[in-house]
C-alpha cells in the first residue's frame, strides 16, 4: 500500500506543474500526437533500507523518472525549460504527501543529456526520493 501512495504523491506533484502537458503513466494507454510534446512518468523503486532490527521501520527509496518527449527538429529550449521546471518543483528537501505518507526528495534532480529517439527529442529527468515508514 505504501508504494501506491508514494507513486500517487509524486504523480500528483508532477501533474501540478504549469503549463500542463500530456503525461503517459505506466500501464495506462496513451498515444501521443505527432507534433505534440508529452512526458512519460516512471516509478522505479529500489530495495527498502532496514535501518534497525525488530521495530518494523524501513525506508523506501527509488527514482521517479520523467522522460520529456518533444517533437524532433524544433530545438532544445522547450524541453530544457520543462526539465528545469521539474527540477525546481522536486528540489532537494521538498516533500510531497498522500494521506499519512510523506515522500522526501533526497537530491537535486538530474537532468540528463538530450538525444534523438525516433521522431522525438528525449530528455530524462531523474528524481531520487525516499520515504520513512
Amino acid at each position: 500500500m505504501s508504494q501506491t501512495k508514494i507513486r500517487a504523491a509524486l504523480e500528483s506533484a508532477l501533474a501540478s506543474i504549469k503549463p500542463a502537458i500530456d503525461t503517459a503513466y505506466q500501464n495506462i494507454a496513451y498515444k501521443p500526437g505527432t507534433d505534440k510534446e508529452y512526458q512519460a512518468a516512471y516509478f522505479l523503486p529500489a530495495p527498502p533500507d532496514n535501518r534497525s532490527m525488530g521495530d518494523g521501520s524501513r525506508q523506501e527509496r527509488g527514482i521517479f523518472q520523467v522522460n520529456l518527449m518533444y517533437p524532433k527538429g524544433k530545438g532544445t529550449a522547450a524541453a530544457g525549460a520543462r526539465a528545469e521546471l521539474i527540477q525546481s518543483l522536486f528540489r532537494r528537501g521538498a516533500s510531497f504527501a498522500k494521506d499519512d505518507i510523506i515522500v522526501q526528495i533526497e537530491r537535486t534532480p538530474e537532468i540528463s543529456d538530450g538525444r534523438e529517439d525516433e521522431d522525438r527529442w528525449f530528455v530524462p529527468v531523474k528524481i531520487r526520493w525516499f520515504c520513512n515508514l
